[in-house]
């Protein structure tokens, strides 16, 4: 039988139909099936906010040792690296010529007094003018200051501890010549106890301490000063807290920087001048911190902070966040992230926003490291 040219185009389009149906049918299931992706819920908890800055060790005070007089070192009267107070004697320098000087200017005070005192009664008779009394007093009063000065000069050949602290190296022995006006000390002395620590921060970074400071989110220690704690050199933690003053006034053109001064007690001398240490300012408790894996936060090319999360739909959204700082593994988020957010941290190349996705629990998450860098 044979089939009419309308009715072999009909039968040839219902067949294409019946195909093409099957082919979307097939691809229907395939179409519909989500990628997967890992989430981490995440919770807000407590966390200490901390500021760590470099710093050294300086001695609260220090004092250089030097003669007042000229002469011969006879006595050495201390310990190297020993701890001295303040009036206590160092050094003995020869002091005959001064005892001889010393005694010089008594008998000089003598003769002048008592010529001032005889002239005192005889002006009044008219015995002597006044111009002689006048010249006479003034001999005296000019002797008693040679006294003084003689006494004084007796005195300083005892050289003595300015200040109470640990006395370091001599630089001259027994023998040696000292004169009043050289440049090199004799000693030096450095109060340890309280101790200085000098810290370098940015000048931008201080304005943030200082404002904090002022809101209440760092821990005063005093008026315009922070409580502090020390991490040594070795890594151990420093017994004592101190407190770290903000009055520095002028900022280093060179490197935009300022140095802080903080104060720590040193009962020990753990601490030395030139050690090198960490300051960690001791801030306020934040109760509800966001910490996100870092795997979680991306950067847009701007620098943007950007994450991914599902939402209730099991889908995708978009959020830019503010990352303060790293807590280990985590980064604090101020602002973008809640208590609750599903974060995504595995199989972000395979989504993008607005996406419908298989969430299931992260397995590229690592356990929280708890210490704040």
């Amino acid at each position: 039988m044979s089939i009419k040219p309308a009715s072999a185009a009909l039968i040839t389009l219902f067949a294409a139909s019946l195909l093409a149906g099957c082919q979307e049918e097939a691809a229907a299931p395939a179409a519909q099936q989500a990628p997967q992706v890992g989430f981490v819920t995440l919770k807000a908890e407590p966390f200490a906010l901390t500021t760590e800055l470099p710093g050294r060790a300086q001695p609260f005070r220090i004092a250089e040792v030097r003669p007042q007089v000229d002469g011969i070192i006879q006595k050495r009267l201390f310990t190297e690296g020993s701890d001295v107070k303040a009036g206590q004697q160092l050094y003995q320098i020869d002091d005959s010529v001064y005892q001889a000087a010393y005694k010089s200017a008594q008998a000089r005070l003598a003769s002048t007094k008592s010529l001032a005192d005889r002239y005192a009664l005889l002006v009044k008779e008219q015995a002597v003018s006044k111009q002689a009394y006048d010249e006479a007093r003034a001999a005296s009063l000019q002797a008693e200051a040679e006294l003084e000065r003689a006494r004084i000069n007796v005195r300083y050949t005892k050289v003595l501890a300015p200040i109470s602290g640990r006395i370091g190296r001599s630089a001259v022995t027994e023998g040696a010549l000292v004169n009043s006006g050289q440049a090199q000390e004799m000693a030096i002395i450095q109060q340890l106890d309280p101790i200085y620590v000098d810290v370098t921060q940015p000048a931008r970074d201080l304005l943030g301490l200082r404002r904090d400071l002022a809101e209440g989110r760092l821990q005063k220690a005093g008026e315009n000063a922070a409580k502090a704690t020390l991490t040594l050199e070795d890594g151990t933690a420093y017994p004592h807290e101190g407190k770290l003053e903000f009055s520095e006034v002028s900022v280093d053109a060179g490197t935009g920087s300022v140095v802080l001064r903080a104060v720590f007690p040193n009962p020990d001398k753990v601490l030395m001048p030139g050690m090198f240490v960490h300051a960690r300012l001791l801030a306020g408790v934040k109760n509800e911190a966001i910490l996100a894996p870092q795997q979680g936060i991306t950067r847009t090319p701007t620098g943007q902070a950007t994450a991914l999360v599902v939402n209730d739909e099991n889908k995708v959204e978009l959020r830019q966040v503010t990352a303060a700082r790293t807590v280990g593994n985590r980064w604090l988020v101020t602002e973008g992230l809640a208590d609750g957010d599903r974060l995504i941290t595995e199989g972000l190349q395979f989504i993008a926003p607005g996406a419908e996705v298989n969430p299931v629990p992260a397995s590229n998450v690592a356990a929280a490291q708890p210490q704040a860098q």
